[in-house]
C-alpha cells in the first residue's frame, strides 16, 4: 500500500485498490483475475444496469426495505452514471472475459454506486457504510437475475432507438430509388441466366419489401422475447430474499423509463437456466444480415464493370478504387457492410455457442451474450444508414439495361401462349446459336406478322 492506493477488506482477505477509484475490492479482484482482451462491458450495457439499479432502490425505498437517505444518493448516483457523468467514464473496467453470470459486472457498478453514494452523504470514496454495496445497492437482487435483465433491456432498447431508425432509413431510400428507376426496363436474372424482363424499380422494391418485412415481424418478434425479464428469480429462480412486489414494481418503472412493454417472466427457471431470449434475437438479427448480403451482392454485380461487367447501374463513387489502377472505382460502401453481415453471422455463432453452454439454474455466458448483442446492433445500425446515405440515395441506372432486354433470349417466353412452348424454345435456341435476336428468328420465319410480334415482345407488357 502507498498513496496511490487504499486497503480493502472481502471475504477473501485484503486487496490495494486505487485510492482514486470508486470501485472496490471485488472490482480489483477481478481485474487481476481476468486480463483477457482489454475490452469492457459495453457503456450501453452500464446504463442499463444503472438503470435497473435506480428503479430497485426507489422500489425498495417503497417497499420500506431501504432508508430513503439512502435510496436518494443511491438515485443521484444512478443518475450520474447513466449521464456519463465525467467521474464515472473509467470506473468499469472489468473484462467481458469475466466470470459467466456477470457476477464481475455486477459487484463493479455496485461497488462504485455505493462509493458514490456514501461520498454524496458525506464519507469518502471507497467507503463501505452507511450504504453497502450488497446490502443496499443489492438489495433483493442477484447477479443471476441482474445480469440478464440489464442484458435485455439494453438490446430492446437499442433495437428500438437505434437499429429501427437506420433501417426504416434505409427502407425509405430503397423505396425512393425503387421509384425514380421504375421506368427503366431490363433483363432479369434467374440462376444468374438470362429470364424476362423486370423493371430496376421492381428489383429496388422487392430490397425494400425484403428490409420492411424484416423490420415490421423480425425486430418486432426480438423485441417481444427480450421483453420477457428474469428480474425477481435472484439466485437459482426461487425469489429467495426478494419482497414479492419488487421484480414486478422495478420492471414497471424500466417499462415506463424506456417505453417498451417490458415484463416478468411467468417462469424465472426456464428463463435464468438459459440464453434463449438473447439467441432469438440474435438469430432475427442474422436474418437481417443475410438479407442485406443479398441486397449488396445485387447492386455490385448489377454495378460490374463498368464495360466488362454487368454494368446496369452506377454506384456513386465515394473513394479511388486502386493504388495501382488508374480511374478504378469499386462498390466499397456495399463492401463494408457484407463486413459487418459477415461478422454479425459470426457472432450469431458465437451466441449459439454461448447458449448451448448454459448448465442447471443458470447461463454461464451472459457477458458474452451481452457484447455480442451490443456489437451486431451497433454494426447493423451504423451500416444500414451508411449504405442508404452513401450508396442507394445516389445509384444512377445505365442505358445498358434496357439496351440488352432487344437481345435478351427469353424474350421467346412472351411467344410461348401463341407459337406453343416447343416451338418456343426452338426459336431461342436459333436465336443463340445465330447469334441474332429473337423478333429476328420469327420475322424470317415467318412465324407472326411484324404488328403481331410487335405486341408480343413489347416490354412493358412483359412487366
Amino acid at each position: 500500500m502507498d498513496d496511490a492506493t487504499r486497503m480493502e477488506k472481502d471475504s477473501l482477505g485484503e486487496l490495494a485498490v486505487p485510492a482514486q477509484a470508486y470501485y472496490g475490492v471485488q472490482t480489483q479482484r477481478a481485474i487481476s483475475n481476468f486480463p483477457i482482451s482489454g475490452t469492457p462491458m459495453p457503456r450501453a450495457f452500464i446504463r442499463a444496469h444503472g438503470m435497473l439499479k435506480k428503479a430497485a432502490a426507489l422500489v425498495n425505498q417503497e417497499l420500506g426495505l431501504l432508508e430513503g437517505r439512502f435510496s436518494v444518493a443511491i438515485v443521484q448516483a444512478c443518475d450520474e452514471i447513466l449521464a456519463d457523468a465525467p467521474w464515472s467514464m473509467d470506473q468499469f473496467p472489468v473484462d467481458v472475459y469475466q466470470t459467466g453470470s456477470g457476477t464481475s459486472t455486477n459487484m463493479n457498478v455496485n461497488e462504485v454506486i455505493a462509493s458514490r453514494a456514501n461520498e454524496l452523504l458525506g464519507g469518502k470514496r471507497g467507503d463501505k457504510a452507511p450504504v453497502h454495496p450488497n446490502d443496499q445497492v443489492n438489495l433483493g437482487q442477484s447477479s443471476n437475475d441482474t445480469f440478464p435483465t440489464s442484458l435485455q433491456v439494453m438490446a430492446a432498447e437499442m433495437l428500438k432507438a437505434t437499429l429501427a431508425a437506420e433501417v426504416a432509413g434505409l427502407i425509405h431510400s430503397l423505396e425512393v430509388r425503387s421509384q425514380a428507376l421504375w421506368s427503366v426496363i431490363k433483363t432479369g436474372r434467374t440462376h444468374l441466366q438470362d429470364a424476362t424482363p423486370i423493371r430496376l424499380g421492381q428489383e429496388f422494391q422487392g430490397y425494400a419489401r425484403q428490409i420492411a418485412a424484416w423490420h415490421a415481424a423480425g425486430r418486432m418478434r426480438a423485441e417481444f422475447r427480450l421483453a420477457s425479464l428474469p428480474l425477481g428469480g435472484t439466485a437459482v429462480g426461487t425469489g429467495i430474499n426478494a419482497h414479492p412486489l419488487f421484480a414486478p414494481k422495478v420492471i414497471a418503472l424500466l417499462a415506463t423509463w424506456t417505453c417498451i412493454e417490458l415484463h416478468e417472466t411467468d417462469n424465472h427457471f426456464g428463463e435464468q437456466a438459459s440464453l434463449d431470449a438473447a439467441l432469438t434475437a440474435h438469430g432475427e438479427l442474422k436474418a437481417l444480415a443475410v438479407a442485406l448480403t443479398k441486397i449488396c451482392n445485387d447492386i455490385r454485380w448489377m454495378g460490374s464493370g463498368p464495360r466488362a461487367g454487368l454494368g446496369e447501374i452506377e454506384i456513386p463513387a465515394v473513394q479511388p478504387g486502386s493504388s495501382i489502377m488508374p480511374g478504378k472505382v469499386n462498390p466499397v460502401i456495399c463492401e463494408s457492410l457484407l463486413m459487418v453481415c459477415q461478422r454479425v453471422i459470426g457472432n450469431d455463432a458465437a451466441m449459439t455457442a454461448a447458449a448451448c453452454g448454459n448448465n442447471f439454474e443458470l447461463a454461464m455466458s451472459m457477458p458474452l451474450a451481452a457484447l455480442l448483442l451490443h456489437e451486431s446492433i451497433t454494426l447493423l445500425a451504423n451500416a444500414c444508414r451508411n449504405l442508404a446515405t452513401q450508396c442507394i440515395d445516389g445509384i444512377i441506372a445505365t442505358p445498358r439495361g434496357p439496351e440488352l432486354v432487344e437481345r435478351g433470349l427469353m424474350l421467346a417466353t412472351a411467344l410461348a401462349p401463341t407459337l406453343g412452348y416447343d416451338a418456343a424454345a426452338a426459336i431461342a435456341k436459333e436465336a443463340a446459336r445465330s447469334g441474332k435476336t429473337i423478333r429476328e428468328v420469327v420475322l424470317e420465319k415467318g412465324l407472326m406478322t411484324d404488328a403481331q410480334l410487335h405486341a408480343a415482345l413489347d416490354p412493358e407488357k412483359m412487366v
